[in-house]
């Protein structure tokens, strides 16, 4: 038992599930929900309009991936979201605007980017499922668990970065030549356009994209399937296969370092204010963000 708990109900495929916050300071998160049934923990984003990836649900996340590291009676996380359009929209632009200046390679990855490492390198199994938009640090958050299903229709994905002057810097550099091949990974990144779940499927951004009517019951069915397994099985299968994935952290420190040279570019600036002058970061924007970005090279 995890101290701190706090049993509710909550409904998943129609069932009534007892559930407990996982908390360490006896609170639930105020970003996301998150309960545990039959050995699958059910993590649901649930932060204002958009589900924003701002300073707090950031730290909210890093704060979950540590708890799930030291959970031992769950062998599988599912990821959803409880907004009907967005998954996680993007990471707030303001925040990155702002960021200290860094001149010298990090030594260590930023909390971001060390939480999804510490996602990726969970001895559960990881499910990432997708009804709605992910751009940005949203889609990156993806790309950093172990399996995607994505609904058709309301799911768009997308690395929109390099339109406003910077670059995929939530692991995306690393994470999408690994899934998609370089080449695809370029198109993706430097097109900066959006992909629906069929497309993500063809180019392997996600494992399959099946009708919306179905993805609750698939992943389910995934979900506990896995979690029916022996647990050393799960954590040891996932180990052999990130064996050749060794170098990764050397890569995403020299992502890191090239992000804080670009961003604070003069016209990495002026593209940001711009991206946030046209209405990004409100729901109406970021339903129409394609528009938006046109915008920014004027």
């Amino acid at each position: 038992m995890i101290e701190g708990e706090v049993f509710n109900e909550v409904k998943i495929n129609n069932n009534v599930l007892h559930y407990f916050w996982l908390s360490t300071m006896n609170q639930p998160y105020k970003t996301l929900q998150v309960i545990r049934d039959r050995g699958v923990v059910w993590v649901t984003f649930e932060h204002g309009d958009i589900n924003l990836l701002d300073w707090l649900m950031i730290k909210e996340i890093d704060q979950l991936s540590h708890e799930l590291t030291a959970e031992q009676t769950c062998n599988v996380v599912v990821f959803q979201s409880n907004n009907p359009e967005f998954f996680i929209a993007h990471a707030d632009v303001d925040l990155i605007r702002t960021l200290d200046e860094a001149s010298e390679r990090p030594k260590a990855l930023n909390l971001y980017v060390a939480a999804l490492e510490r996602l990726r390198r969970l001895p559960m199994a990881s499910i990432g499922k997708i009804a709605g938009i992910a751009r940005g640090g949203g889609s990156e958050f993806l790309l950093s668990l172990d399996m995607r299903f994505a609904a058709i229709g309301p799911t768009i994905l997308s690395q929109p970065e390099v339109a406003l002057g910077i670059f995929p810097t939530g692991s995306g550099s690393q994470r999408l030549p690994r899934l998609l091949g370089r080449a695809r990974a370029l198109e993706v990144a430097l097109g900066c356009e959006d992909f629906d779940a069929e497309q993500a499927e063809r180019y392997g951004y996600i494992n399959r994209a099946v009708p919306e009517a179905a993805l609750d019951d698939l992943v389910a069915s995934l979900a506990y399937r896995i979690a029916s397994f022996p647990r050393h099985a799960i954590a040891a299968t996932k180990r052999a296969m990130d064996f050749s994935d060794s170098n990764l952290t050397e890569g995403l420190l020299e992502e890191q370092h090239l992000f804080n040279q670009t961003r604070v570019l003069q016209e990495s600036q002026r593209r940001m204010a711009k991206f946030l002058d046209e209405g990004a970061q409100t729901r109406v924007g970021e339903l129409n963000l394609e528009k938006i970005i046109q915008k920014l090279g004027r």
